[in-house]
């Protein structure tokens, strides 16, 4: 790890998630979250969280984690996973991927040859536990972190990579602009058990500066080599936007909204040449594919605004990054597309359909899309309406925003929030898909619920810490945790106590639940007219 000094001292959240223990699955030690439930049984969860929530393991962030792709990386040739599936070979990252998601290893490889799914894994991270991108496996979340010019520390960013993955973010991306920007990444890298993410521009940047016109192709390729001798697994490359594009833009409301499409096109302006990442992309294909750095082409022309949605710009970028894909195929390089950004409800799956049609089916990588432009503060929710949605239609994976979307630097609190925001988005979008397992995990929750089994309920919940405080702000009681009943409706109208009563009449008299209502209304009957057919009846003493 990079010397930086005595002065740094990370300390990170460790320990499992309430309720649960850390598993590893069959010779790979695949991870996942086993959840104890009170009935006896278990319930297995994907788990992006590492050894920070394995309760047997020594976590020294001065040291890092342990690498256990190390092996499976020098004990075979120094191909992409794209060459590798392409070739017939299922690498140890794709048998790791499909105990995780629950397929066949083949078909995981199949996937991955089609262009339709890639394995983000740089064979300098080999501290990685592989993960998969693609339309057919579960959907992904990212979650940005990264420090600004204004705020933030390299310990303050290690822990908010710890504390995303522990809430389930797969992918995290350090988007870091201030000071320190590769000692940063560094102790992130050599810290994180999911594959990390940048955008090489933002540090070529700040070598020249902070001066747009100043950066060159040879800036940006010792960036882009730098980062790839780092381990980062994938990079955000804006080379779709060209200088022919720029003047679409002037009409928007928002302009250029994306700080790297911004860039490009001021360099492009001063200059009057093309981008210099467009120029030189094959190039840039041969750096990428000595590391096995996945491309994640890069939305530089995105919306910004609903009024700027699915117009000229955002779409004549997206046929190049069209062009862009197939060269990087090419090059055996994989390959994700990234996406809006602003888009309104009724314009979502014109996005996708165009994303597939240009780019192949290369996994598509949304921001959002926020569905509405009016809740400031609330975007990490008007998102996750655009993102559940675009997810169901197709898209591979999911970049979370934050309640500091538009507003500041989100911290530790506002990282958890955008992170279960888009695992509920995700999730959401996987049972719509008919995901195979999806839909396991909401029924054996609404079966705790139903049973009022209440830790159970708790421990399988995507946040049981909060879920079982908001229980506990009303009922604290031990003995409600197993009470018929919560604060809403009270011990007298829980609609589902009542229809366990009613089966528990049923099986009583031998009935079917319609029969027993049946019973009871005429026997209920019966009493009435018992008693003179009167509505009121006298106070007798006890």
């Amino acid at each position: 790890m990079t010397t930086i000094g005595n002065s740094v001292r990370p300390s990170v959240t460790t320990g499992p998630i309430s309720g649960s223990e850390k598993i590893h699955r069959g010779e790979l030690g695949v991870p996942a979250r086993r959840v104890h439930l009170t009935n006896g049984e278990h319930f297995d969860l994907y788990d992006t969280s590492g050894p920070y929530t394995d309760g047997s393991a020594t976590i020294d962030v001065q040291a890092g984690l342990p690498a256990p792709r190390r092996d499976w990386i020098a004990g075979r040739e120094p191909l992409t996973q794209l060459a590798h599936a392409r070739a017939g070979t299922v690498t140890e990252e794709m048998r790791y991927v499909a105990v995780r998601e629950g397929v066949d290893p083949e078909f995981v490889r199949a996937e991955v040859a089609r262009g339709r799914a890639v394995i983000p894994a740089n064979r300098r991270h080999p501290e990685s536990e592989p993960m998969i991108i693609g339309k057919k496996f579960l959907v992904k979340v990212n979650a940005n972190i990264g420090n600004s010019a204004v705020t933030s520390s390299i310990e303050e960013e290690v822990e908010k990579l710890v504390w995303a993955t522990r809430w389930g973010a797969d992918t995290v991306m350090d988007l870091s602009t201030g000071k320190n920007i590769h000692e940063t990444r560094e102790w992130i890298l050599r810290n994180s058990p999911v594959p990390i993410g940048t955008v090489p521009l933002y540090q070529a940047l700040e070598k020249v500066n902070g001066d747009p016109t100043a950066l060159s192709w040879e800036v940006y390729r010792d960036t882009v080599i730098e980062q790839c001798e780092q381990g980062v697994d994938y990079m955000t490359v804006h080379a779709g936007v060209l200088l022919r594009y720029v003047p679409l833009t002037a009409q928007r409301i928002t302009g250029i909204v994306s700080r790297g499409g911004s860039i490009m096109a001021a360099w492009c302006l001063a200059h009057h040449q093309e981008s210099f990442l467009y120029t030189h992309f094959a190039e840039l294909c041969e750096i990428l594919r000595s590391y096995d750095v996945t491309f994640s082409l890069g939305d530089g022309l995105r919306p910004g605004c609903i009024a700027d949605a699915n117009d000229a710009a955002q779409f004549a970028e997206l046929r190049t990054l069209g062009e862009l894909t197939k060269i990087a195929w090419e090059h055996d390089v994989q390959v994700m597309i990234e996406g809006p950004g602003h888009v309104p409800m009724h314009k979502i799956a014109e996005n996708v359909r165009l994303e597939e049609e240009l780019c192949g089916e290369a996994p598509f990588y949304t921001l959002g899309p926020l569905a509405t432009d009016v809740a400031p503060a609330y975007d990490h929710i008007t998102s996750a309406i655009g993102a559940a949605q675009i997810g169901w239609l197709g898209t591979a994976m999911l970049c979370y925003v934050t309640p500091k979307e538009h507003l500041g630097l989100p911290d530790r609190d506002d990282v958890k929030t955008g992170v279960i925001t888009y695992k509920i988005a995700a999730h959401a979008a996987d049972l719509a898909k008919g995901h195979p397992g999806a839909q396991a995990w909401d029924d054996t929750l609404s079966k705790a619920r139903f049973e009022f089994r209440w830790e159970d309920q708790f421990n399988l919940s995507l946040d049981p810490d909060t879920a079982r405080s908001f229980h506990d702000e009303t009922l604290p009681a031990e003995p409600a945790k197993t009470a018929h009943f919560c604060s809403m409706c009270g011990p007298k109208f829980c609609s589902m106590r009542i229809t366990a009563d009613i089966r528990a009449y049923a099986e009583e008299k031998g009935l079917t639940s319609i029969e027993a209502v049946e019973a009871g209304l005429a026997e209920m009957s019966e009493t009435f007219k018992a008693h003179d057919s009167k509505v009121y009846l006298p106070i007798t003493e006890a």
